[in-house]
Formats: C-alpha cells, sequence, structure tokens
C-alpha cells in the first residue's frame, strides 16, 4: 500500500507541532473511536474496515514526497520527527463484522499523543464509510433472507469509495460485486455478464442473445427489458434452452413484472431459470419482494450512499492521558450535545442463558464482570507497533452472520426504531 501518512488533515499536524513544542507530544495518552449514537432510526450497526484501518496504520509513513508536500505547513523540527515516524502503541478494537451500538469503544488507541493524534482523520475516514456501507447492507441481506445480494454500485460513487464499499458489503453478506479491484485486492467474488448497450450493438435481440450465451454459455443471465420483456424471455430461451441461468429485469414494477416473468419461464418448460431484479433496490424495495417469485437482488445506489446515512458519525476523542507525575488520568469533552466520556474503555456484550444480546456494556477504568454467557469484543489489533489483528475477511464475513444472529428478533425489522440494546456505562465516570 502507498503511504497512507498525507489521509490527514491540516490540524492534526500543527497539534503535533505545538505539543512538541510544548513538551507534551510524549504524554502517554488514549484516544478511543466511537459514535455517540447510531445514525438516526437505526437498530443497531456494523463495525466495517478494521483491515483497511490496520493497512493504513502500517502505511503510515512520512517519505520524501510526503514531507516535500508539507513545505509551509509545519516547521523543521516537526518534518524532522515525521521522517522517523513508525507507530510504536498499541490498539485494541472491535474484530470486523460485529455489531456496535451507541458509545460503542470501537477503537482503542493508546501510544504517545504524538503518535496517536495523527492518526484520528484516516481513521475516522475508514471506520466512518464502511460501517456505513456495512451497516446498510446487513439490513438488505436480512430482508433478503436466503435470495443472494449483488453489489453493483461502483458507477454511483468515488472509484475508491467502490472498492471498499464492495469490501464492507461482502463483510455484511452480499454475495458477490461487480467491482474488479475489490476481486483483486481483497477475493470478494465478482460477477456480471451485460447491459442494455450490448443489446443495442447488436441488429436483433436474438443475435445479441446468440453471441452471449455463445461465448458465456447457458448458464448466464440474459437482461431481457431493453425492448419487449416477454419476446425477449421468449427468446431467450429458445437460444440458451430450458436451462438457461437467469433473466434480469432492470425497471418497471418488478414484483409483478417477476410474477409474470416466472409464469412465462415456467410455460417453456425453464423452470430452473432464475429471475434476478435490479433498479434502485434499497432494504425496503427488497422487503416489499420478498413474496414475489425473485430469486436474487442486484443493489447498487442505495448500497453506496449508506441507504441514507453515508457516515456512522463516529468521533476519534481523548478519553485519558498522563499527567507531569506519570499518572494516567481520565479526560473528556464536555460541550453541550457533544459529550464524551472519559476513561480508558472495555466492552462485552451481555447476553442471556440462550445466547441472546440483552445490553452493550461498557465498562470504565476496569473491565466489567463476565458471568458466562456474555461476551467480550475488544480483541488486540495493534500490538508494540506490529499488526496483530489481521485475519482473512471470510471470517469477518462469518462473524458478521453469528453476531446478528445472537441480537433480538426487533433487529430485523426495517422500520425506524431504537437500538435493540441499550448501553450499560460500568464503573466510575470521571
Amino acid at each position: 500500500m502507498a503511504s497512507s501518512a498525507l489521509l490527514t488533515d491540516h490540524y492534526e499536524l500543527t497539534m503535533l507541532q505545538a505539543a512538541l513544542a510544548g513538551g507534551t507530544a510524549q504524554r502517554r495518552s488514549v484516544f478511543e473511536l466511537f459514535g455517540r449514537r447510531l445514525p438516526e432510526g437505526r437498530r443497531y450497526g456494523v463495525v466495517a474496515g478494521v483491515g483497511r484501518a490496520l493497512d493504513a496504520i502500517e502505511a503510515f509513513r512520512f517519505d520524501d514526497e510526503a514531507l516535500s508536500a508539507l513545505d509551509g505547513v509545519v516547521d523543521e523540527p516537526t518534518l524532522s520527527w515525521l521522517s522517523d515516524y513508525r507507530f510504536s502503541g498499541d490498539v485494541w478494537g472491535y474484530a470486523e463484522g460485529d455489531m456496535y451500538f451507541a458509545h460503542s469503544p470501537l477503537l482503542i488507541v493508546e501510544a504517545s499523543f504524538a503518535e496517536a493524534v495523527v492518526l484520528e482523520t484516516v481513521l475516522l475516514s475508514i471506520y466512518n464509510h464502511d460501517s456505513a456501507i456495512a451497516s446498510a447492507a446487513s439490513r438488505m441481506t436480512t430482508v433478503a433472507g436466503d435470495r443472494p445480494c449483488i453489489e453493483m454500485g461502483s458507477r454511483r460513487t468515488h472509484e475508491e469509495a467502490a472498492v471498499a464499499a464492495a469490501r464492507a458489503a461482502y463483510v455484511a453478506g452480499f454475495a458477490t460485486t461487480s467491482n474488479l479491484a475489490a476481486r483483486h485486492r481483497y477475493g470478494v467474488p465478482s460477477a456480471g455478464t451485460s447491459a442494455h448497450s450490448f443489446t443495442l450493438l447488436h441488429d436483433s435481440e436474438e443475435a445479441a442473445f446468440r453471441a452471449q450465451v455463445s461465448s458465456l454459455g447457458t448458464g448466464t443471465t440474459l437482461l431481457v427489458d431493453t425492448y419487449d420483456i416477454a419476446e425477449a424471455v421468449r427468446v431467450g430461451v429458445e437460444v440458451a434452452g430450458t436451462g438457461l441461468g437467469a433473466v434480469r429485469l432492470d425497471s418497471g414494477d418488478l414484483g409483478d413484472l417477476a410474477v409474470q416473468v416466472r409464469a412465462q419461464l415456467d410455460g417453456l418448460g425453464a423452470t430452473g431459470t432464475r429471475i434476478v431484479v435490479t433498479s434502485d433496490l434499497d432494504e425496503y424495495a427488497i422487503a416489499a419482494l420478498a413474496s414475489a417469485p425473485v430469486d436474487g437482488y442486484g443493489v447498487g445506489t442505495q448500497l453506496v450512499t449508506g441507504s441514507g446515512h453515508p457516515t456512522s458519525g463516529f468521533v476519534y476523542k481523548l478519553v485519558a492521558r498522563e499527567d507531569d507525575e506519570g499518572v494516567l488520568r481520565s479526560v473528556a469533552k464536555k460541550s453541550v450535545d457533544k459529550v464524551s466520556v472519559g476513561g480508558r474503555k472495555y466492552a462485552l456484550r451481555r447476553r442471556t442463558v440462550d445466547g441472546v444480546a440483552q445490553a452493550e456494556v461498557v465498562g470504565i477504568g476496569t473491565p466489567s464482570q463476565n458471568d458466562g454467557d456474555d461476551r467480550e469484543l475488544l480483541v488486540p489489533l495493534v500490538r508494540d507497533g506490529e499488526v496483530v489483528g489481521r485475519e482473512p475477511l471470510a471470517d469477518a464475513r462469518e462473524r458478521h452472520a453469528t453476531a446478528r444472529a445472537e441480537l433480538p428478533p426487533a433487529a430485523q425489522q426495517m422500520s425506524k426504531g431504537d437500538p435493540v440494546i441499550p448501553t450499560v456505562f460500568e464503573g466510575e465516570q470521571p
């Protein structure tokens, strides 16, 4: 990965300069990444971007190009300090794919103030984006049930955001992506066949279908709504036979059309041909199609924009720092509407004996008591500057399915509501 050092805000480095000059830069500090609340109406959130954040921490190096770009931003002593920057602290956090709630301490960074403060912007940009996408994706895969969801939003967002979105959606249960960079970088399975332009390229729909089937096989998916849907379905089965893999509907009343197409396919003997629908789907549209004979959903715009919540609202705050005597003291922001809770945090998910989540328990200063049914949430990610928490993406995907299954049934409701479990603080608040 190229250097991530300039993926930051100007004031991170001016704070650093002032702290270096004032003699406070080396004070041991604890920063916490969290959200004060869930996005409005959401019942839970999904942690995503952990693996990308670890890559960014590892690549946070000020090479000659980065240092040259900072000419006029900070002074020479600060540039000299940055030239040797290597994060040497510790990081704990929620594992990727897990759920989060209000004030969940998703990431705890412990190091000198100087080492930790400069990571603020890049960590927030990754977590805020990826968790927003994963949270939307989880709602979509929840209502889709056993029907696969295909991520296809690359052309609706920034080219790099598209890759991150495909990764986050896969963590939250999407089956495949259209994005080849996500396939290359992260191993997300990719899929795709043709667009309307391919049909329009040919002199007839039949010619287009024959070319596609000849090249890609009878298991391909034919796009059937360029002209007349019923005629396209008839021609598609005639060309590919009753073993045609799937047809795709991309416009119109998808529910009614799916019923009509299913009846037509069955009448033609293509009983195993699947019906895939696309066209600005979100979790509500997917839920509305639950009773329709649909076999899969292609989701684009609404996914990569977080389905109404394009950011998670996370912040990165100093919650403890060393004083002049070397004692770690809790600190907290007290401004109106932006209050933070000071102190080093610990977290567990309180569960019933049957494994159903009851509360998000955040311990302040010391871990909360685990009664044996609870699940510890923080895992080591970086130790003494070395990444120790990297894992296969498949592990995060499996974790998400398991964590979602332990939530109360209300988590499956798409209507706006309160978080499905409360956040409870234990320990003395500073």
